[in-house]
């Protein structure tokens, strides 16, 4: 089964095509089951995300895709919602969703993976910035208020790599991930960056395994031609480390099934 959780829509002002075109997309690349998860809406950053007020707009667009395409793909509704302390909100948090994508993309108020702000890099200790972005990974896991972890290691997408083993800066995390029964994504979006490899690196992913952490699939696909790429190197990475199973979820719900 291919099962692709991760997606966007043009909501999040930062992505390109129709909903529909995503799920056609999809099908074309016969994948079982597509999980739209849009940038949740938040008072901090409103440029790169939809508002609160077109959350009724997105939910019920997914969910008229949803009962459309029954016949040919299994639609999911989701949301990625940043973890930042101080500006979450409790109507997203309980919202009526398959699952909710736990993510970091800032330390403070940096936009640390946002091209418009790389030069802060300059002005940082690169040891400090991966540990104060994995000690905000190992917080929202004890949240315990999210299904998946996304883009684990998000913080090396410009290739600004710390001189600290990562292993030893990511492992607490990874403790907190299984202590919380989260899964986290194999995300093909880093192929696409600078980094130009998957997110997680095979190095934590063997950490995740060694722990018996689950996992999921996802495109991050913020244009139609997006879906599906990558995903075989995504499925041969997992296979090489020993994953058979993946995850998808239903009402917040995970069951595993074999990729």
């Amino acid at each position: 089964m291919k099962i692709d959780l991760h997606n966007h829509t043009p909501l999040c002002n930062h992505a390109l095509g129709t909903p529909e075109a995503y799920l056609q997309a999809a099908i074309e690349e016969g994948i079982d089951v597509f999980g739209f998860s849009d940038h949740a809406p938040m008072h901090f950053d409103p440029k790169y995300r939809m508002s609160f007020d077109q959350c009724a707009q997105y939910e019920s667009e997914i969910l008229e895709l949803k009962s459309r395409f029954a016949d040919r793909i299994e639609v999911l509704l989701g949301y990625e919602v940043d973890y930042l302390p101080g500006y979450m909100d409790e109507r997203i948090l309980n919202a009526k969703v398959d699952y909710l994508i736990g993510s970091i993309h800032f330390i403070d108020e940096w936009g640390f993976d946002n091209p418009e702000f790389i030069g802060h890099y300059a002005h940082e200790d690169i040891n400090v910035i991966w540990q104060r972005y994995f000690d905000l990974i190992e917080a929202m896991a004890n949240s315990r208020l999210f299904d998946i972890v996304g883009h684990l290691d998000l913080i090396k997408v410009f290739k600004f790599l710390p001189k600290r083993p990562i292993g030893d800066i990511a492992a607490k995390a990874l403790e907190a991930i299984k202590a919380a029964d989260m899964t986290i994504e194999l995300n093909a979006a880093g192929f696409r960056k600078p980094i130009g490899e998957a997110y997680p690196s095979d190095e934590l992913l063997r950490m995740a395994y060694a722990l018996e952490i689950p996992i999921t699939f996802g495109s991050d696909a913020h244009a139609p031609e997006q879906v599906g790429l990558f995903r075989d190197k995504l499925e041969a990475m997992a296979k090489a480390v020993g994953y058979t199973k993946c995850a998808k979820f239903v009402a917040r719900k995970r069951e595993l099934v074999t990729f």
